[in-house]
């Protein structure tokens, strides 16, 4: 990777969102190693502003889940590996939303889990964002009881283009990535992603400010972003489904319903990244995952589920993963940040 990497900066207009992945041109075409510096919307593309703008009202299904990208990456080809290092993700207004939305959640009847049961009310909740002391806040709709949390900023959305000739809504986490919704996805974090298709055409959105495992009633706190990434480029190395490493942990995912079938998806993922960067027979990794690994939830709620497997680094036999580029490139965004 070059000492003084390219910086390209982008801040989408209204109209210049992609709404899928795969089916929309790139916006810019990058080299491996580059710096992104992006502006994202939120997954209302910004029009939920008060607790009187209702999703149904102010919104038009599809268009949900804007993304900045995508962006074509020279020299991706399949089975190589894009990496998307998130240098820092910081909220760019002191506001963000959240809100129930009709027939969608994880504690409401939905369009693929239908009964009787009427749809829960629509219901605005505005948070007030403390980007210095680095808090979030909401008043509650009955009591005014105000609550407020420490704040985690992530995206719940990165993803390329997926396999077969497919175009894949925002809304949908899969192998490909896209709307996985995990907060595992913040600052300091390295996302590893399979191409599909030559370039990768990668995109990112969904910003925020926080988000409990599982995100329950479907919607997290919901903010526009200021992030800043760096893509590198694996080649030759296959990620059949988006990996994440941190400074303590190695990260397997997996998208699909029924949940369980997403939970097997991310800890058999995790034995295949066992047996080949750290040199453990198939067995032994399934015995040495089932008593270290832990398995918190991504979304239940999205048209597939997401689960995640993560191990901590402390506990692993010596190994690679990845070529050990999470390392380098925890160093190319200290030498950034100065």
């Amino acid at each position: 990777m070059s000492a003084d990497p390219p910086i390209l900066t982008v801040r989408p207009e209204p109209g210049a969102y992609a709404w899928t992945f795969g089916g929309a041109p790139p916006i810019a075409r990058i080299t491996p190693g580059t710096v992104l510096d992006l502006y994202t919307e939120d997954c209302f593309a910004g029009r939920v502003r008060s607790d009187k703008d209702l999703v149904s009202e102010v919104c038009e299904f599809p268009f949900l889940n804007p993304q900045t990208g995508p962006f074509h990456v020279e020299g991706a080809e399949p089975g190589d590996t894009v990496a998307v290092h998130f240098v820092s993700v910081e909220p760019a207004r002191d506001w963000a939303a959240s809100t129930t939305v009709p027939l969608f959640g994880a504690l409401t009847s939905t369009h693929t889990t239908a009964t009787l049961q009427p749809p829960l009310p629509e219901v605005v909740w505005m948070w007030e964002l403390d980007r210095e002391r680095r808090t979030c806040a909401f008043t509650t709709r009955e009591g005014g009881l105000r609550i407020e949390l420490p704040m985690d900023p992530m995206h719940g959305t990165v993803g390329v283009a997926p396999a077969n000739l497919e175009v894949r809504s925002a809304l949908v986490p899969d192998a490909h990535g896209g709307n996985m919704d995990t907060p595992e996805m913040r600052a300091g974090t390295t996302c590893y992603l399979g191409v599909n298709v030559e370039g990768a055409l990668l995109s990112l959105g969904d910003g925020h400010a926080r988000q409990g495992e599982g995100e329950t009633c479907g919607v997290a706190v919901e903010c526009a972003m200021n992030t800043v990434v760096i893509v590198e480029l694996l080649k030759g190395v296959a990620t059949p489904w988006p990996r994440l490493e941190s400074d303590t942990h190695i990260i397997t995912t997996g998208s699909a319903r029924p949940l369980e079938d997403a939970f097997r998806i991310a800890q058999l993922d995790m034995v295949r990244w066992l047996e080949r960067d750290y040199g453990l027979a198939e067995l032994d990794a399934y015995q040495f995952l089932t008593q270290a690994g832990e398995s918190p939830l991504a979304n239940v709620c999205d048209t597939n589920y997401t689960a995640v497997s993560k191990i901590r680094k402390d506990w692993l036999p010596p190994g690679t993963p990845h070529r050990d580029l999470h390392r380098h490139l925890r160093a190319t965004a200290a030498a950034l940040t100065g």
